[in-house]
């Protein structure tokens, strides 16, 4: 599956965004699916995943509250909407495709396939 990602951009503190991840080349309700980003300088870290169906959602307790990551599998789409942004939500946001049967994974490598990220900017 491929998988690209839009929607990044500058915000500035307190702002919203909403990134897009677009499959191609095998249905999206196939796995389950996660985001994560890596500030300049920093490793790259989970921010939130979701299962098949979109019925459990995951978060890292840094965004808990602010992200909420959904998917529509008929559009082959995910989705992170992201408010209240802070200058330390600034980093390149990566979506990637997990086939394993478990939802929820927050290491990188348990991931099969990823996109080639999208960078977020916020301004203080």
């Amino acid at each position: 599956v491929q998988l690209v990602e839009s929607g990044g951009g500058l915000v500035q503190a307190g702002g919203s965004l909403r990134l897009s991840c677009a499959a191609s080349g095998h249905t999206l309700r196939s796995y389950a699916m996660g985001w994560f980003r890596q500030a300049p300088g920093k490793e790259r870290e989970f921010v939130a995943a979701i299962s098949w169906t979109g019925g459990s959602t995951y978060y890292a307790d840094s965004v808990k509250g602010r992200f909420t990551v959904s998917r529509d599998n008929a559009k082959n789409t995910l989705y992170l909407q992201m408010n209240s942004l802070k200058p330390e939500d600034t980093a390149v946001y990566y979506c990637a495709a997990d086939s394993s049967v478990v939802a929820g994974h927050r290491r990188d490598y348990e991931y099969d396939y990823w996109g080639q990220g999208t960078l977020v900017t916020v301004s203080s």
